[in-house]
């Protein structure tokens, strides 16, 4: 009797030993998940989630892959000359020249100049790649957060914010050169010139360099969106493990 009742009391114990252990482990797993999802500031995905260098890493090299891609695509003939969406059209404020070298016979002189406009900023894109790339260095980690979580033109955003000053001030001068080289004002000049010696007519000769300028970094710009909505919503751009991985998470 007292024989049976040491092995009842044995096999308590041991299964009293080993639910403990049991829940203690669970109580340590759910702690350690907790943690886990405090120091990333987000939810867990799985065992092993996104640390802050990876969004970074990744965010600056979808900006990167997006500029690269944008510049190459605006930077080739006809990249914006035959793009409707970010053909170059003549000066707004210059309506009046346009419609009155039209009326004047001088068609093929306005379209070859709004030819060259685009030309001089295809010209342009050619060197805008550098100056994209340099820009997104700076990008911190609370950046990288809120460009992650944001729309879907976030990081768009931020490096139109952060750089357009500063890339107006180098792309002007490199504008100026693809105007020289293209022989803009070759066009522009007769039109302008024959304009602003009809009487009576208000003079006009708008800053060429400043609209192609302006003009070329919204085109880019706006591919640089285009490109950055591909990688957010679209796994077949996501084209290494890193962009996968950043924004596989923003998918699910």
């Amino acid at each position: 009797m007292k024989s049976t009742s040491k092995i009842i009391l044995a096999v308590g114990i041991v299964t009293l030993s080993a639910c403990t252990s049991q829940q203690l482990q669970q109580t340590a797993s759910t702690a350690a998940a907790a943690a886990n999802e405090a120091l990333n500031g987000s939810k867990t995905t799985g065992s092993n989630p996104l640390t802050n260098d990876e969004v970074i890493n990744g965010l600056k090299e979808a900006l990167t892959l997006g500029t690269n891609n944008s510049t190459a695509f605006a930077s080739k003939v006809d990249g914006f000359y035959k793009n409707p969406s970010l053909f170059i059209v003549f000066p707004p404020e210059a309506q009046k020249v346009k419609d009155w070298a039209i009326k004047m016979g001088m068609k093929s002189q306005v379209d070859k100049f709004e030819m060259t406009l685009n030309r001089a900023a295809e010209e342009a894109a050619k060197d805008a790649a550098p100056v994209f790339v340099n820009a997104v260095k700076g990008m911190s980690i609370g950046d990288g957060f809120a460009i992650l979580k944001g729309a879907d033109n976030a990081a768009t955003q931020y490096l139109k914010d952060k750089t357009s000053a500063e890339l107006k001030t180098k792309f002007t001068p490199v504008v100026q050169s693809a105007i020289d080289k293209v022989e803009l004002t070759k066009y522009w000049n007769p039109i302008i010139t024959a304009y602003n010696k009809v009487p009576l007519v208000e003079k006009q000769n708008p800053d060429l360099t400043d609209y192609v300028t302006n003009k070329a970094m919204d085109g880019l710009f706006k591919l640089i969106a285009e490109e950055e909505l591909k990688i957010r919503k679209d796994p077949v751009a996501q084209v290494t493990d890193l962009l996968k991985r950043v924004f596989g998470s923003i998918m699910k």
